[in-house]
Order: structure tokens, then sequence, then C-alpha cells
């Protein structure tokens, strides 16, 4: 359901993206790179945040962390990490799947700037063997998200 979901969601607000599906797990960042044949900071990884009440996702660059102090800053608290059940039970898909499309229920989305370093970059599509290359400008347009500078620098 949860694949069906975002090529439904895809098909609405940017029909020209193909779903990839591949025979191998693309669940981590470095599966997906391997799979899809990229550097692990090309992978954008989607993270599911709470802080108090609101539930949110944030998606970075596959080889970046977040930076405690600037996510403070820029959300006005400390975030915490959603768990396994609640990320599936929110965003409808499974952990490895986890993307800011086709969701389960109508959610916040921020995309880092980090994001901004590659021209097209390969979040998953709501399966833990799916994925679509897309712009980090489209990826920000078809989900309303807002661009943050949440996380560190990737590492050299």
């Amino acid at each position: 359901m949860s694949l069906e979901s975002v090529r439904s969601h895809l098909a609405n607000a940017a029909p020209e993206l193909e779903v990839i599906v591949t025979p191998d797990s693309s669940a981590t960042v470095e599966l997906a790179a391997k799979a899809h044949g990229v550097l692990p900071g090309q992978i954008a990884k989607t993270l599911s945040f709470q802080l108090k009440e609101e539930i949110f996702l944030v998606v970075a660059r596959g080889d970046v962390r977040l930076d405690n102090k600037k996510a403070k800053a820029e959300f006005g608290g400390k975030v915490k990490m959603l768990g396994r059940e609640e990320v599936e039970r929110l965003t409808g898909h499974p952990v490895g799947g986890v993307c800011p499309f086709g969701l389960a229920h109508t959610l916040p989305v921020f995309c880092d700037i980090s994001l901004k370093d590659f021209d097209i970059v390969i979040p998953a599509a709501g399966a833990t063997n799916a994925a679509v290359k897309i712009s980090p400008q489209q990826m920000a347009e078809i989900t309303a998200a807002k661009w943050v500078d949440v996380c560190q620098p990737p590492q050299d």
C-alpha cells in the first residue's frame, strides 16, 4: 500500500517521475547508494521527529547527521526521533522506505540545505527497495517543504 500511495502522489504531483524498484534492499543509505550507483550523500534520507505535540519530517543528504544545536534553534526546542512503530503509523511507510511522498497523514516537511549539493537526489519511495530520482528543488516544491539548515556538514 505504501508504494502505491507514493506512486499515486507522484502521478498527480510529478507524472514525469518514475518510481524505481530494485531487486535488492535499499533500506539503508549504504544499500541505496550501492543499488543506484551513487555516492551516499546523494541518497535523500527522511527522518521523523517530534517536538512537543508536533510531528514533522526532515529530508537530508544521506551522509550527514542532525546538528542538535541547529535543530533546537530552528524548531524552537529539542527534537526527538520517532520510534519505528510511530514512523510507520504516521507516515504509512516502513522504516527504510520512508519518504515525504504519499504520506498516511499530512505532516510538515523540511528539506535540509545539504540536499542542494546535488542536482539529483534519491529518496526512498514507500518501500525498502523503491526510490525516485528527483531534483532537491522539485522535491521541496511537490511536498511544500521549507528549506532549513539543521545538519552538520558532511565528513570528508
